[in-house]
């Protein structure tokens, strides 16, 4: 089917941490990170005072300052006292760096599984392993308390110098905040009620160089934020539940999938014609085959080939390559889904496109009713399906229907472009039809209304090159697009399998392209077309910018925010 056209638009809903976060942690997430001890409430000021007071820094080692990403000389001296430390390590025959530990125990399992264990308690003949990152070192002369994370949650450890002996002292020396260590031993709850893994032994099994972010401001930069994911992803438990959320609702859509008789088929990243949609590619050159190429902007084309060779029911959930701009809402690469069923159409789409998000929404956040930036959004089937001309004359002087208009005459393409303009719709001097006059007035006038989930039926033919004629409305298509939270999710037609009729719109595209200098892909592929007149069975398409449904379901204002490392400008 077709990829959203360029204004792209969509929202996301939040997902809650797998183990909640202890409330202590929420003081001491992000320790100042030079390897000083530090206690949970101390103020900067303080802190320093105590890093004075305190021996047992280890010896400067001569190195030539290492550079990294826009490192500061805060940073740089930090960096040389840990890898001092990780020297000092080297020298006693302990590797600062391990190969390999075994692992027996998650956070998460640790703490379901004594849960019931009192205040006060040890389970001594528990003996459990477990690895992570320390978050927080908290010292007090013979007793110290680390928080140590790892991907189910976040655990403290309790590490007594009284059952380590020297292992104490070496591990007060050369663990910093941010180390990745391995410690085993049995469980136990503090007086306080903290579930705590009681070291018996512990293992060095990443020196961390750098530092985490200080603790009292954290990571708050958003740019900083998305061009160092790794550290976002430590310090800010939410992010990573969002990415866990991503890869679940890509896993259910496979799996809805799958389990409907669809097939998942990769098509070329590299291609030699741009279609499947109005957008600007990326170029590149192959070198050995001395040829011009493209990235895809979308899936379709080939995809439709596959269903003309007899796969009836064929999907690729994928990235795709838009040479465009970005914002909020657009990445110049994002993941789609794009599926066709032979012998179906955009009513069969419609149907589709609510199982699938639906089911996601229950089955993953359990819930039909979803909170996106404050507003409510009702998931709940059926949704409300709604005409383009009918959106837009509710918003015209009059409720003027731009139907009426629809033999595409030189009148009533200047009469529809009288009343936009009374309409206060800007640029509409380069509408070519009465089509393209509608839907520049449902952008501008309609769109951002949209707030509930609302299928927009019936596009105009001059703006759906590949979507089949409307069975019963001249001049319209069996077309529709998704809009919730005022943005696009989904696309979708009814197939044009007529070879005839889509050279016809290929070649309608191509004038239009030249006659107004635009820069977005317009070829006639006779490859596709070829295809065609072989003969393609009666097809549904549909496609859903997966980028967008997360920002939905994980309530994220920008795209940036549900993308692992999203395009972002070059520092200086």
């Amino acid at each position: 089917m077709m990829l959203l056209r360029p204004a792209l638009r969509t929202a996301v809903a939040a997902a809650r941490p797998r183990a909640p976060l202890p409330r202590t942690l929420l003081v001491r997430m992000q320790s100042g990170g030079d390897g000083a001890d530090a206690t949970a409430a101390a103020p900067p000021k303080k802190q320093q005072q105590q890093k004075q007071k305190g021996g047992g820094k280890q010896p400067k080692v001569e190195e030539e300052p290492l550079t990294g990403a826009a490192l500061t000389a805060k940073e740089n001296e930090i960096k040389q006292d840990r890898l001092a430390k990780a020297r000092a390590m080297e020298a006693e025959g302990r590797a600062a760096f391990a190969t390999t530990y075994p692992v027996t125990a998650t956070v998460a399992l640790i703490n379901e599984k004594w849960a019931t264990l009192e205040a006060g308690a040890e389970d001594e003949e528990a003996d459990v392993s477990v690895a992570g990152r320390i978050m927080a070192r908290r010292v007090f002369g013979k007793l110290a308390f680390f928080t140590l994370q790892d991907d189910t949650g976040v655990i403290q450890l309790y590490l007594d110098k009284g059952r380590l002996g020297e292992e104490f002292t070496k591990l007060k020396a050369w663990t910093d905040s941010g180390d990745i260590v391995g410690m085993r031993g049995s469980v136990k709850r503090t007086e306080k009620g903290e579930i705590s893994v009681y070291a018996r032994e512990w293992t060095m099994l990443t020196k961390s160089l750098l530092p985490l972010p200080d603790k009292w401001h954290g990571l708050t930069d958003v740019n900083k934020r998305y061009r160092q994911r790794e550290t976002d992803l430590i310090v800010n438990p939410h992010v990573k539940e969002t990415f866990r959320l991503r890869a679940k609702m890509f896993s259910g859509i496979r799996r809805m999938l799958d389990d409907k008789g669809f097939l998942e088929l990769e098509t070329p990243i590299l291609q030699t014609h741009p279609g499947g949609a109005e957008a600007r590619p990326f170029k590149t050159f192959h070198n050995s085959l001395d040829m011009d190429l493209t990235l895809r902007i979308a899936t379709e084309l080939h995809l439709k080939r596959l269903v003309v060779g007899g796969f009836e029911r064929v999907y690729e959930l994928g990235r795709i390559f838009r040479n465009e701009g970005i914002s909020t809402r657009h990445n110049p690469e994002f993941t789609s889904i794009e599926l066709y069923q032979a012998y179906s159409d955009y009513d069969d789409m419609m149907d589709l496109t609510e199982e699938i998000i639906n089911g996601l929404a229950t089955n993953l956040l359990h819930t039909e009713t979803l909170t996106y930036q404050n507003t409510t959004i009702n998931l709940q089937r059926p949704w409300r399906r709604a005409t383009m001309h009918q959106l837009v004359a509710e918003k015209l002087p009059g409720n003027f229907d731009l139907a009426t208009l629809a033999d595409n005459s030189p009148e009533s393409l200047e009469k529809a472009k009288e009343i936009a303009r009374a309409a206060k719709v800007p640029d509409i001097g380069n509408c070519m039809s009465v089509g393209h006059v509608v839907q520049a007035c449902f952008e501008e006038l309609c769109e951002a209304d949209l707030i509930q989930p609302t299928f927009v039926i019936d596009h105009p033919v001059e703006v759906s090159p590949l979507a089949k004629p409307h069975r019963s409305k001249p001049g319209l298509t069996e077309r529709f697009e998704l809009f919730v939270y005022g943005r696009e999710l989904a696309n979708a037609f009814s197939e044009l399998t007529d070879p005839v009729d889509q050279r016809r719109r290929f070649e309608q595209q191509v004038e239009r392209k030249a006659k107004l200098n635009l820069e977005e892909a317009a070829e006639v592929d006779e490859e596709f077309l070829a295809a065609l007149e072989r003969g393609m069975p009666p097809t549904g398409g549909l496609g859903i910018g997966l980028d967008r449904l997360v920002m939905l379901f994980a309530d994220a204002p920008s795209i940036k925010d549900v993308i692992a490392f999203p395009l972002l400008r070059k520092e200086d």
